[in-house]
């Protein structure tokens, strides 16, 4: 077995509108963890050593999504947890931003078990026992495939996800604008209905293929449409203060749409590359005038997946 092992996983986007829990992709904003076997004995199974965007964090190591998805890996190719094992993470994923950090570390942890443990455990057996664990294939898939991915449950197979790849037009680009609080996923869930009218449900279905075919042919009128949700953000909006002024400042600004990146309170734009920076402007813009700070930062092609070193 190596001594050590360094896994890079990619943070992520999903939802990009009306791909609601089922289209994701992966964004330039990383998660670094390297885990070694401790040599000496402890009380404890785990020590964490968290930097940059989880230096704050107070879970306990035993609980931390780092930890739990190198458990499961290892309980996934039936071998026991080893004791006294070192993890040292540094990130610059923004934390309960909607920008998949919780995705990242799990898919971290399984990795690096994988790969430090020696583990027969292919791709799919970890984005597999990650969704099971995370609970957003969304975010998993892009973490692990990298790129742009559509997510699909396998009916024959409970946890099984089918990944496809899908394709972003080369003029177009996403626009991300990050404020300075957060909105915790339970809550985001919590806001959501339990059932939804059939017409509104055929009516989200044909937004889905609207923004996959927008995504691909960069069509405007498609894009439009497929990034005007109605199974989600109607029901979140109200959690993100200045949601419609910053989405209004998006399209102002020459972006089709602006839209909730995951749960939230990030928000996304869909433009033409050469019109990114001015719409994250115009979004950190709105926010100010709001009294929310924010930053932003342009996508123009979706990452690789995770790499090992």
């Amino acid at each position: 077995m190596p001594a050590s092992v360094c896994v890079r996983v990619p943070g992520s986007t999903s939802n990009v509108g009306s791909g609601f829990d089922c289209i994701g992709m992966a964004v330039e904003r990383w998660l670094t963890l390297t885990a070694r076997l401790a040599t000496e004995s402890s009380p404890h199974a785990v020590t964490i050593d968290r930097r940059g965007t989880l230096a704050t964090l107070t879970t306990p190591p035993e609980e931390d999504l780092l930890w739990r998805g190198f458990v499961q890996a290892c309980v996934a190719a039936e071998r026991k947890p080893p004791r006294n094992v070192l993890l040292t993470v540094v990130s610059d994923i923004p934390v309960a931003r909607g920008l998949g950090s919780s995705a990242a570390a799990t898919v971290a942890g399984a990795v690096a078990a994988v790969t430090l443990l020696e583990l027969d455990l292919e791709r799919e057996a970890i984005a597999k026992l990650c969704t099971e664990l995370e609970g957003h294939a969304d975010n998993v898939a892009p973490a692990i495939y990298g790129g742009a991915t559509l997510v699909l449950p396998e009916p024959q197979d409970a946890g099984r996800i089918a990944v496809a790849q899908l394709t972003l037009h080369e003029s177009l680009a996403l626009t991300f604008a990050v404020p300075d609080f957060i909105v915790e996923t339970k809550q985001a869930r919590a806001v959501l209905p339990q059932t939804v009218p059939h017409a509104l449900a055929v009516e989200a279905a044909a937004r889905s293929a609207a923004l996959v075919q927008g995504l691909t042919c960069a069509e405007p009128r498609l894009l439009v449409a497929g990034l005007q949700d109605v199974l989600h953000v109607p029901y979140r909006r109200a959690l993100v203060r200045g949601y419609d002024a910053v989405a209004n400042a998006a399209r102002a600004a020459g972006a089709f749409g602006a839209t909730l990146s995951g749960s939230g309170p990030t928000m996304l734009a869909v433009t033409t590359a050469d019109n990114a920076a001015a719409v994250g402007a115009a979004m950190v813009g709105a926010w100010r005038d709001a009294g929310v700070r924010a930053e932003t930062f342009q996508l123009t092609r979706p990452v690789r997946g995770y790499a090992v070193s």
